[in-house]
């Protein structure tokens, strides 16, 4: 018998109903979340310096949670930069320039290095050390610019950012709001996120293929602008000195995966290890490249990246606060004011919506589809997963299964939505290295991606 629903489970419940309003209207809802702490809290102290003291008490809890994953991507960003600056990136990457000897060649591994590159660096970064090398070599062979913009956000902002299984930043958030470990939702997601992969990037091909014989892509040239400044910068290492780095960053990179497998390493233990590993690498970069200015440009390189990292989670940090108030955050942030027989607001309602609402895996797996898609319409990709994470959660207490793959449906739908493949404004990185517009390249990957939806979410419905 579930317990009985006070006025703080509805307020809760009605938030998540307003949150989920504003992204369809692709308004910012982190006011709407403040409003909601402000709420919640005030309803269970009844005491309105303690509410207003919550608000902010909600953040630093939030920030606690998230901090390991803000720190490691703003460390990768930066030893990103200190690769773009020292022209390092362009001799890792510039063997496989060799092979591309067709537009699907190209198409192929542009995609599949982004991905690979993806998953240690981030979308973004990948993105900046990807396309100036070759992208205009994909040209050469008769790949559209277009093209490349696909593979680019499909591969890196769809495959590798919606599994993250490296720096597991996706799931840790996911995990979290599902009460789950990080490590079985990595597990759930893999099947998931590869049969997402290869339909929608194959699908993808097919329409790209087809409207290049129909000449509806002609290729385009493409001429990468270079400043004075940046060729200078890119000479403060020796040919034999990029060649030397180039080697030793992937092999770096690869020890931290080996350790993690024979060291059983997950979650903050794994991300720790790769944001250790990049800092060293940046170290020797600065060191090395500027000489007796790499102290000041350590620094300047770090600043750079916790500007971009604070940037792109700014947003996220007061709807987390939010959703952590649906589990075990709510005592430590509000305190001791759900009944006694409670198990946390999601648990609760889900019990109820046990028996009201005749659940099935089916409904289950749609609505996380559903729900993942539409917290992704801000364009983040990563402010509206914990609350796929919450409402997985809630679904798998009512069907009594299928808690992580729930999670991870929910994960890879909001996250192929807003993190960089349908929302115009989240396609700008891959659009303007090469020089395609975002609403063009959202239309393009629009019916790739919904297709590969449709197929995952009934893959997802024989899993749970």
């Amino acid at each position: 018998m579930g317990i009985e629903l006070t006025a703080l489970h509805w307020i809760y419940l009605s938030f998540i109903i307003l949150i989920i309003g504003f992204m369809v209207m692709r308004r910012d809802t982190s006011l709407v979340c403040i409003t909601g702490i402000f709420l919640i809290a005030i309803t269970a102290t009844g005491s309105l310096s303690a509410s207003i003291s919550d608000i902010f008490s909600s953040f630093i809890f939030a920030i606690t949670e998230l901090l390991p994953t803000i720190l490691v991507i703003s460390i990768i960003v930066a030893m990103s930069k200190s690769l773009t600056t020292t022209g390092i990136n362009d001799v890792m990457i510039s063997p496989f320039a060799k092979i591309i000897r067709t537009p699907a060649l190209a198409y192929w591994t542009i995609g599949i290095l982004m991905m690979v590159i993806s998953w240690f660096f981030w979308p973004s970064p990948a993105v900046a050390l990807l396309g100036a090398v070759l992208l205009p070599v994909a040209i050469r062979v008769g790949l559209p610019a277009l093209g490349a913009a696909m593979a680019m956000n499909l591969f890196g902002h769809g495959i590798a950012l919606s599994g993250d299984f490296i720096i597991q930043a996706a799931p840790k958030l996911t995990a979290d709001a599902a009460g789950l470990p990080v490590s079985e939702v990595i597990s759930a997601s893999i099947p998931l996120v590869i049969v997402m992969g290869v339909v929608t990037t194959i699908t993808a091909f097919f329409f790209l293929k087809r409207d290049m014989k129909l000449g509806k892509l002609p290729t385009t040239s493409y001429i990468q602008s270079k400043s004075s400044d940046d060729d200078t910068e890119k000479n403060l290492l020796s040919l034999r000195q990029k060649r030397f780095f180039s080697l030793l960053i992937p092999f770096l990179f690869l020890l931290d995966v080996v350790a993690m497998f024979l060291l059983d390493l997950q979650g903050g233990d794994a991300t720790a290890l790769v944001g250790g590993t990049s800092i060293v690498i940046l170290i020797l970069i600065t060191i090395v490249g500027h000489k007796n200015k790499g102290l000041e440009k350590t620094t300047s390189y770090l600043i750079e990246g916790f500007q971009f990292g604070f940037k792109v989670f700014g947003p996220v940090i007061p709807i987390a606060a939010f959703f952590y108030l649906g589990d075990a955050g709510f005592s430590v942030i509000i305190g001791e004011y759900l009944p006694d027989a409670s198990q946390g607001i999601v648990n609760d309602l889900s019990v109820s919506l046990a028996g009201i609402v005749p659940l099935s895996n089916e409904i289950a797996a749609v609505t996380l589809t559903t729900v993942g898609a539409i917290t992704g319409l801000d364009g983040s990709g990563f402010s509206g997963i914990s609350l796929a994470g919450s409402v997985a959660n809630l679904f798998a207490e009512g069907i009594g299964a299928g808690a992580a793959t729930l999670t991870a449906l929910g994960q890879i739908s909001a996250i192929w939505v807003g993190g960089g493949t349908l929302v115009p404004w989240a396609l700008i990185p891959a659009a303007a290295i090469c020089n395609v517009d975002p609403f063009e390249l959202a239309r393009r990957n629009l019916l790739p991606v919904c297709i590969g939806l449709i197929v995952t979410t009934i893959v997802a419905i024989f899993l749970i």
